[in-house]
């Protein structure tokens, strides 16, 4: 099966976690997710990251360490999915061009909305209380 890299931000605020809900058109349309996109040819984890924030939510961020990473199947090839604690380096993003709403969320309700296969042990990682250890 072919395999699919995929990075995530799992930006905070406070006690919130930012998360975005897919456009109905799309792959897992009405699903909630933490907002990313695919790695490119030659780009590092951090840069395909930074750029896919910046593209689908206009705002900048910076990139602090690994969540959780992990493959899953889906629809025919492999998602290799790296989750990686982010902070904004600019305002909250207020619209996005791949989700029809943005939310935070405290960590007691992210479990209350539906999230893609790949995205389900960051969020039981994150609902259990993990932390960033680099001060991110």
């Amino acid at each position: 099966m072919p395999t699919v890299e995929v990075v995530a931000a799992v930006i905070t605020r406070g006690d919130g976690v930012l998360a975005c809900r897919r456009n109905a058109d799309r792959e897992a349309g009405g699903l909630w997710e933490f907002p990313g996109g695919k790695v490119e040819v030659g780009e590092s984890a951090a840069d395909a990251l930074a750029r896919e924030i910046r593209e689908e939510l206009g705002v900048g961020i910076r990139v602090g360490g690994l969540l959780h990473r992990g493959v899953t199947p889906m629809n025919g090839r492999l998602v290799d999915l790296a989750c990686y604690w982010a902070t904004l380096t600019d305002a909250a993003p207020s619209s996005s061009t791949d989700h029809d709403d943005i939310r935070w969320f405290g960590r007691d309700e992210l479990r209350d909305v539906e999230w893609p296969e790949p995205d389900r042990a960051a969020v039981a990682l994150l609902a259990d209380g993990a932390e960033s250890g680099d001060g991110v």
